[in-house]
């Protein structure tokens, strides 16, 4: 079972750092250094390494390429022990990595789908949104692996309702907040932070941005509720360490959105925004998930 929980990680973390060059390919305006070429880069499997947009294009295709890899191996090693307690079943690991194989092949569609469209900024966010289902989908084979503190997760907690909220507004507002950095004039529609002192833009554009920040403070206030709620309840310490995590995570990516207006949207800080993003999606899920498990009183079947 460690071999699993040790390759469901590894899988995991693979899956956010393609998200993350995927940000980076982006930013950098690196989306065609490929050309409209796919799965080959301008003709060639291996092209020559001679600009910056290649380069970081192709970084992020062989990226892709190993988080495929790895969710095949993982699939494979979840089938051949598929007799064994707790990997068939409902809550086996057996579903989730089925899943995520599907999710996968998925993103190299509507990746290729970006390409040929010329980076179409609905297909990217639809594109982006496929990958944060596949890393819930990754993290939730963690927690069935015995990760994240589940082995030793009570059976009691009354945090699941609230925490399953946290991850669908964690959801909403990163799909806002993809749409404000790939919708034309979104990014920079409105100046200044928290509220606008300097309107670039008008019309949809600004209206994404403002509901993008509305809902990002929407999620703090939820986060700093649920950190209260837990502490008055006495949860156990998971739970209560569980909703910290959150809330500082929360803060942390509406500081760094401070600093990134202010700032006029640097490179740097605009990866650094999508980096946290992909974090709050990411620890809020999990921590949704371990808390709807508790509550359902369901156990890691610890196996040999």
């Amino acid at each position: 079972m460690t071999a699993l929980r040790r390759l469901s990680y590894a899988t995991l973390v693979l899956a956010f750092a393609q998200i993350m060059f995927g940000a980076i390919v982006r930013i950098t305006g690196s989306g065609m250094g490929c050309g409209d070429h796919w799965p080959k880069c301008n003709g060639h499997w291996f092209p020559p390494y001679y600009r910056t947009d290649l380069i970081i294009e192709i970084t992020h295709r062989h990226i892709a390429a190993a988080l495929t890899v790895a969710i095949l191996a993982l699939f494979i090693m979840v089938f051949r022990r598929r007799h064994q307690p707790g990997v068939s079943g409902p809550r086996g690991l057996l579903r989730p990595v089925s899943a995520a194989v599907s999710l996968v092949v998925v993103a190299a569609i509507f990746g290729a789908i970006t390409v040929k469209m010329g980076l179409n900024p609905y297909i990217i966010v639809t594109h982006l949104a496929i990958a944060m289902t596949l890393l819930a989908v990754l993290a939730i084979t963690v927690i069935r692996a015995g990760g994240f503190g589940s082995r030793s997760l009570a059976n009691r907690t009354g945090s699941a309702n609230a925490a399953r909220a946290a991850a669908i507004m964690a959801f909403i507002t990163l799909v806002f907040g993809a749409l404000t950095a790939n919708v034309g004039g979104a990014n920079n529609a409105c100046r200044g932070f928290p509220w606008c002192t300097a309107i670039e833009v008008h019309g949809m554009p600004l209206t994404i941005q403002v509901i993008h920040r509305l809902l990002a403070f929407v999620l703090l206030f939820h986060a700093f509720g649920m950190v209260m709620a837990a502490r008055k309840r006495q949860e156990q310490p998971l739970v209560q360490q569980g909703t910290r995590i959150v809330f500082g995570v929360v803060l942390a990516q509406i500081v760094v959105a401070a600093i990134l207006v202010e700032l006029h949207l640097p490179a740097v800080w605009r990866s650094a925004h999508q980096a946290m993003g992909t974090l709050v999606w990411l620890t809020t899920f999990t921590f949704a998930a371990l808390t709807r498990m508790a509550a359902r009183g369901e156990r890691v079947v610890r196996r040999a």
